[in-house]
């Protein structure tokens, strides 16, 4: 079984502890990191070389954004796509050797697109917009067992938001993004492995407002994803959300993801 973890950390120099608390205790062979927040010269390497994930790729930047994908299963780096077009750093895809039998793993994080769901008065929806059509693009021509992982600022479903009809018009469940990100599933069939194993309209939240979180109402909705090429799905065994991680000390605004293969 190959064990492989996602999650948009915010900033992994300030919640350093944190991710060495769900390496300790998950032990995930392979974890995924969205919104490092450091260039890779700052990147706490130390940490991660302690516990054995001795393999890692890491595309960041200062104070911003930023993924980064860290292993104990040998890997080789296999992209880089600038999606955005402007050279934010957003995503990262590595290619798994041993254990993992070439597994194609890659790690997004999708703008979040600004506040008004309106290109046309608000350039980062366009932006995201623009970011989900070239990735939908490139998923045209996968041709080998892949999963994508990583913050996707879209709750696609109804019951993947708090209160759908309050948030039709909020960006990360207006129709428009939802209906992009239909498109990029349907390029190649992937499996939305949250809902194959958390099936609808089961709760399955993946992020919560600061602001929600300290009035300490459950106002989530399920930004982060897991999505398996048609090939690879079958392969999935066991997948959750991590939710303890909110009850820690100074959380991040998302939870971990965790899917086991039997590859």
């Amino acid at each position: 079984m190959v064990k492989i973890a996602s999650w948009n950390i915010n900033s992994v120099r300030l919640r350093i502890d944190q991710v060495e608390r769900l390496l300790t205790e998950q032990a995930p062979d392979v974890l995924c990191l969205q919104e490092i927040k450091v260039a890779e010269p700052l990147f706490p390497h130390a940490m991660f070389e302690r516990l054995g994930y001795t393999h890692r790729a890491i595309h960041g930047q200062k104070g911003y954004h930023g993924v980064a994908t860290v292993s104990k299963i040998p890997f080789t780096e296999f992209s880089r796509h600038d999606w955005q077009d402007n050279g934010e750093a957003r995503h990262v895809g590595v290619e798994l050797h041993g254990a993992g039998q070439g597994l194609i793993l890659e790690n997004v994080y999708i703008p979040a697109g600004g506040d008004i769901a309106d290109r046309a008065v608000n350039p980062k929806f366009g932006q995201k917009l623009d970011f989900l059509g070239r990735m939908t693009r490139w998923a045209d021509k996968i041709d080998r067992p892949t999963l994508i992982v990583g913050d996707f600022n879209i709750a696609p479903l109804e019951c993947d938001v708090y209160d759908h009809k309050a948030l039709l018009k909020v960006v990360s469940h207006t129709p428009i993004e939802v209906e992009a990100l239909g498109a990029f599933r349907d390029a190649h069939g992937w499996v939305d492995l949250g809902r194959r194993f958390i099936p609808a309209p089961e709760r399955n939240y993946s992020w919560w407002s600061y602001r929600s979180y300290w009035r300490e109402k459950d106002q989530g909705r399920r930004l982060d994803h897991m999505w398996a090429s048609p090939d690879l799905a079958p392969q999935a065994r066991a997948h959750r959300f991590i939710e303890e991680t909110r009850r820690w000390e100074s959380p991040s605004d998302h939870v971990p993801l965790i899917t086991e293969f039997d590859l």
